[in-house]
């Protein structure tokens, strides 16, 4: 058994929702900057061959397992975790920040989620400090980001603020590798990968059912949304799944036993 599983040769040390909120929190408490990313499979794609995304999750001090896959190789290893996912830490990290007069920053996703979801997190923690929000168009890919993004203004814009907290709502691997470009500029805030959290809480996006989420299966309903934007991910994602399963079993395989010869007669 684990305490820490190791997928892919990243480590995840980051084991349930209620984990991940109390680290974040407290993290952000002391004026400790971090970077917290929600490992899945698409993630895990692009480390094999996108340097700079590996130099993003270096920088990431606090990982959790998104995704049923990933569990499920974790779980392979002998951790007990739970899926957590950055849509799923949103609204109680706030909550959370709200009570404890933790200022934060958001970043992205458009103008309209932004200012619907945020209205909603205010409505339901009034508290809630929402010291600075912007919606900048960020260029970049797999490779990298653009060089041409002003990240040394944004990083002077969030430390001014006073913000502990901030919401990248990117999308991978924008918001991975904008955190760690922010991270060696803002050393007292955290910074976490929430992809599309907001565009749920605004209702601009629909997540999928309570219950698909539940059992796994709420990369089909994406898939469903979204099919000509996620097949070949989801292709590619699948792929690498069967190899790291296939690595799984073959090391939990218990050793055959030895069939040794009947005694002379």
């Amino acid at each position: 058994m684990t305490d820490q599983p190791v997928i892919d040769g990243i480590r995840i040390n980051l084991l349930t929702p209620a984990g991940a909120i109390q680290a974040a929190i407290s993290r952000a408490e002391r004026g400790e900057g971090f970077n917290l990313f929600t490992l899945n499979l698409d993630h895990l794609v692009k480390l094999r061959f996108s340097t700079a995304f590996q130099r993003a999750y270096a920088s990431a001090g606090l990982v959790s397992a998104d995704g049923a896959p990933v569990v499920w190789l974790a779980r392979r290893q002998g951790a007990r975790l739970e899926r957590t996912t950055g849509a799923d830490l949103v609204e109680p990290l706030m909550a959370e920040a709200a009570a404890r007069g933790v200022p934060v920053y958001v970043v992205g996703p458009g103008p309209a989620a932004q200012a619907a979801g945020l209205a909603q997190l205010k409505s339901n923690h009034p508290a809630l400090e929402v010291v600075g929000a912007e919606t900048p168009m960020v260029p970049g890919d797999d490779m990298g980001l653009g060089a041409d993004f002003d990240v040394a203004g944004l990083a002077a814009r969030i430390n001014a603020s006073g913000a502990r907290l901030c919401l990248l709502c990117l999308g991978a691997p924008k918001q991975e590798l904008l955190a760690e470009a922010l991270h060696r500029r803002c050393p007292s805030v955290g910074f976490l990968g929430v992809g599309a959290s907001l565009d749920f809480i605004a209702g601009e996006v629909s997540r999928a059912p309570r219950w698909m989420q539940k059992t796994g299966l709420e990369w089909t309903w994406r898939l469903l949304s979204q099919p000509r934007r996620l097949g070949l991910r989801y292709a590619r994602c699948a792929l690498l799944f069967g190899e790291l399963a296939a690595r799984a079993l073959i090391r939990r395989r218990p050793p055959a036993t030895p069939t040794l010869p009947e005694p002379a007669r």
